[in-house]
């Protein structure tokens, strides 16, 4: 038996189960997320949370095939790739594998060095770049992310904080398609860390454990400690906090100032600028390799 503190109940292995699925399902019907007509593209890492969003969309009825990014982190994108390919045969379901060195001609860990950054600043970027323009070209009209309660309500902290408020309006678990991009949708928004990792043990789910070993340090786990610590005292915080945002958010985010896009002239990404992000940040990396490249050649210092 496994108790939920925030929803004050106890729960079987199989009822943990139908616990689960319930509340993702009716999450995808009360925020319109998707339709079992349209076909969904599950961004899948090898963590739980995303096998767990798989196994719950296919359990349900949904066309849902998955996408890897492979980072390239040695040992542990190996090892992510084989956790995948592992519950897409479980599933009987389409997996496709994207490597970022087929984009930048290195990996993410080669990329944070040339960019002299964390390699969290922008690999968040880089991965909704790539899943969108898959999501396009293989025909899929949603894109599914594992984003749970956990991650919601912490990122949603630190955008209170800073008021970030282009963030705000944008933040919810569906971002429509528009202007170049498919639909987004995070159909775990309200079942938290807990919850899941409770569905994938009573699911048997082999996966990866713990989280992505280049995030160490990163700010999203801070503002995570701090809303634990809250939901810890006073239990049912989160879901909560979250729930009354997404109501709030319609009054306070009714005059919607549209950012006007354009085509990226490179790739046809949509941007605010004449070439987008991901286009300039391949620039970036190819000329600094180049640029390596020829001085080892010279005998020069890198």
């Amino acid at each position: 038996m496994v108790f939920f503190r925030s929803h004050r109940i106890a729960l079987c292995k199989d009822c943990i189960k139908t616990f689960v699925e319930r509340r993702v399902e009716r999450t995808i019907r009360s925020y319109k997320l998707m339709s079992k007509g349209e076909r969904i593209l599950v961004a899948v890492s090898g963590g739980k949370d995303s096998l767990v969003l798989w196994q719950i969309l296919t359990n349900l009825g949904y066309e849902a095939d998955g996408m890897f990014i492979d980072l390239g982190i040695p040992e542990f994108s190996e090892v992510s790739w084989e956790k995948c390919e592992k519950i897409a045969q479980k599933l009987s379901r389409k997996l496709f594998k994207v490597k970022l060195e087929d984009y930048f001609g290195t990996n993410l860990i080669n990329i944070a060095k040339i960019e002299r950054r964390e390699p969290c600043a922008f690999c968040g970027m880089v991965k909704r770049y790539i899943m969108n323009q898959r999501a396009i070209s293989e025909g899929y009209q949603v894109v599914a992310t594992g984003h749970h309660l956990d991650d919601e309500t912490s990122v949603l902290l630190g955008n209170v904080l800073n008021w970030q408020v282009d963030y705000l309006r944008r933040q919810g678990p569906n971002l429509e398609e528009s202007d170049g991009f498919v639909r987004k949708v995070k159909p775990l928004a309200l079942c938290s860390e807990d919850e899941i990792k409770s569905y994938a043990e009573a699911s048997e789910i082999d996966h990866v454990e713990g989280s992505c070993p280049l995030s160490k340090g990163a700010t999203s786990h801070f503002y995570k400690s701090i809303i634990n610590q809250i939901e810890e005292r006073m239990p049912g915080t989160k879901l909560r906090f979250y729930k009354e945002f997404l109501k709030a958010k319609k009054e306070i985010f009714m005059e919607n100032k549209s950012v006007k896009l354009m085509p990226c002239s490179r790739c046809g990404y949509p941007t605010t600028a004449g070439i987008c992000a991901f286009c300039r940040l391949i620039d970036r990396v190819k000329t600094r390799i180049q640029l390596f490249q020829e001085r080892t050649q010279f005998g020069e210092e890198p």
